[in-house]
């Protein structure tokens, strides 16, 4: 189904994103997870590449068979890095054969050791331009894009950030999915901010449960200096064990959820790190209807 389709119906939508497994372990674990999260008959789900663009072939494969094998409707990430055009529309063409027609487009990350960006010379150098080109060739695709509730880490300036999202929403975008946050209250700003530059897409709230503290430290390193409030850290470290400081970190999420649909936001899309666990026990306590519950 067709992104712009799905969010015309009632919410809210729930989402869950995975990346691509690069061993045959890890394959199955993942479809293990998949299994135990499509019973929650999640509005969509996004596949992502791995930083620099280093897994586009197993994103590639990834989302041709999440196609084949589920009745799951795919996002897959298509982002600008070491890609020129026609390698990007080569990429679009093979995913539409197999009936993919969803997309979110992303400048991406600098591949692993670089601390620039540097766009392909046959490629795009903005988003913005991903988006205008998916739109101009591919009229019909549904295009998401990323909005950064806390702030892009390479865009200090605030107005010329939402200036900059704007522009790929002008360019043809459908909906935003944020980058993960674990105060509401940047979220709420955020969009009030997108609703003063006159943005009026969907606005996806990303949601990541802390369930370890190998997990706590990634986000600290790769999310782009993600805020952690002091009353999460203090409740964090009151832990003693490692199965009280998962349980803490999924209360928390699950509180930022139900805070979020107090507020009747559109959508909620969870970063699962290919485990279903945390998830099915945040939407447990949800109290919600499934997709399916919501078209009838």
């Amino acid at each position: 189904m067709n992104i712009r389709e799905i969010f015309q119906q009632p919410g809210p939508h729930f989402s869950f994103e995975f990346f691509p497994p690069k061993t045959e372990q890890a394959s199955m674990q993942l479809f293990n997870s998949i299994k135990e999260l499509t019973p929650l008959k999640p509005s969509y789900v996004s596949v992502t590449y791995g930083a620099g663009g280093s897994t586009r072939s197993y994103t590639k494969d990834l989302v041709v068979r999440l196609q084949k094998e589920t009745q799951l409707t795919v996002v897959s990430h298509i982002t600008c890095v070491g890609a020129s055009r026609d390698e990007i529309r080569a990429l679009i063409d093979e995913y539409q054969q197999a009936g993919i027609e969803n997309f979110m487009a992303l400048r991406g990350d600098p591949p692993q050791g670089e601390i620039y960006f540097t766009p392909h010379p046959q490629g795009f150098r903005y988003a913005y331009e991903l988006v205008t080109f998916l739109k101009h060739h591919y009229p019909s695709a549904g295009i998401g894009v990323a909005g950064y509730p806390e702030g892009h880490p390479e865009t200090p300036n605030r107005l010329k950030e939402i200036e900059y999202l704007k522009a790929k929403v002008d360019a043809g975008a459908d909906y935003i999915c944020t980058q993960l946050f674990f105060d509401n209250r940047d979220f709420y700003d955020f969009c009030e901010r997108c609703e003063l530059a006159g943005i009026r897409v969907p606005i996806i709230a990303g949601i990541m449960p802390i369930t370890s503290r190998k997990v706590l430290y990634r986000i600290a390193d790769q999310a782009g200096g993600t805020r952690f409030p002091a009353k999460l850290l203090k409740a964090l470290g009151r832990t003693e064990s490692d199965e009280a400081f998962q349980q803490v970190g999924i209360h928390w999420a699950t509180e930022q959820v139900l805070d979020l649909l107090d507020h009747n936001i559109k959508g909620i899309h969870f970063y699962t790190l290919n485990k279903s666990k945390a998830t099915v026990r945040i939407y447990g306590s949800l109290g919600v209807r499934t997709s399916d519950d919501l078209r009838k």
